[in-house]
């Protein structure tokens, strides 16, 4: 066994917890029950590796072998590192057909035609997700399994979560998803997240979604001037601020987004500072929400009153766009304010 394939155990030793060493190890399937059964999880990590180690070279294992092992670990913790989210443009008429033969031989077949040395594995899991594992090299030297990337694509789906892509090898990825799904052109979707999982659930709206109810906006419309000191209309008002609060953001578990980005190219307004006023060059900055549960976090400050409702479009955009970076410029004649990302 290579250093590459030894590397390769020890990093995917060292990220998984003691419970879950075994579990995975079976999911694997490279070793025999017996071999498995002999493996002593309660070790140090690093004693582990050794036995596991020479399991492996009596099993005659190679480095394609360990490259299968963390393609397991991956599917079964698609929440690591930071995932970016691409769609497919423009389909053929053949893009609804295309099967998961058809797509495998047809992107391999076009990466190894622009790669001369590439390594690929791929893996189509229940759930219709095709799992992509690619190990660049180039004219002069093997690919590199200690820096793999890692593509998920739904077939019948425009979306592409890409995990650990170079500006190099972005051109050679886009073009053999582009010819082996059918689809004449590939963008970025302007989201990325640690969580694999909530970008999926996002994008496809897996989520539980509350619409606007018709005959609510046009009897708000229509209602006279409360009294706020009335215990009955404080409710219906909370009531309908959560309501709003929930048709921007979803009800009951929420996609797990950990940040939105909003890059201002605006102008400085007011006659207090001419330097900054008579400016000809844009005032730029970033603004940039954080939280563990971000959709959840906004939803609360609508719901609460912390926030206005209705909810402002900046913000509703994540969940109706899926995305979460965007770029806000000066408004055009006839034109909108928010413009996406290029």
């Amino acid at each position: 066994m290579d250093e590459q394939a030894q590397a390769i155990l020890q990093r995917i030793l060292r990220r998984l917890s003691s419970k879950k060493i075994q579990t995975t190890l079976r999911a694997w399937g490279c070793l025999s029950p017996e071999q498995l059964e002999d493996l002593d999880y309660t070790q140090p990590k690093w004693l582990l590796l050794e036995n596991l180690i020479s399991k492996c070279e009596e099993s005659r294992l190679r480095l394609k072998d360990v490259t299968k092992l963390e393609m397991v670990y991956h599917i079964e913790n698609p929440n690591q590192g930071k995932w970016h989210a691409f769609k497919l443009t423009e389909p053929e008429d053949e893009a609804v057909s295309v099967d998961f033969t058809q797509f495998k031989e047809m992107f391999v077949a076009h990466l190894e035609e622009v790669v001369q040395h590439v390594s690929v594995r791929m893996k189509k899991q229940e759930d219709g997700a095709v799992w992509i594992r690619m190990a660049w090299g180039d004219n002069f030297t093997r690919p590199n399994h200690l820096k793999p990337t890692y593509a998920v694509h739904y077939l019948q789906t425009p979306y592409v979560f890409v995990l650990n892509l170079s500006a190099k090898h972005k051109p050679f990825l886009y073009q053999a998803l582009v010819l082996s799904s059918r689809y004449t052109s590939i963008n970025e979707a302007h989201l990325s997240c640690r969580s694999l999982t909530a970008m999926r659930d996002l994008l496809m709206k897996q989520y539980q979604q509350v619409f606007p109810n018709q005959e609510r906006t046009l009897r708000e419309r229509n209602a006279p001037p409360s009294n706020p000191n009335i215990e009955k209309e404080h409710a219906e008002s909370a009531w309908r601020t959560h309501q709003m609060a929930c048709e921007a953001f979803g009800d009951g578990a929420v996609p797990k987004l950990e940040t939105a980005v909003y890059k201002l190219e605006t102008r400085y307004r007011g006659s207090s500072n001419n330097t900054l006023s008579d400016r000809d060059e844009l005032f730029r900055g970033v603004v940039k929400f954080s939280s563990s549960n971000l959709l959840e976090s906004l939803r609360h400050c609508v719901s609460t009153g912390m926030a206005e409702a209705p909810v402002t479009p900046l913000l509703s955009s994540i969940t109706q766009k899926g995305r979460n970076y965007f770029v806000i410029t000066e408004k055009a004649p006839g034109a909108t304010s928010q413009t996406p990302a290029r």
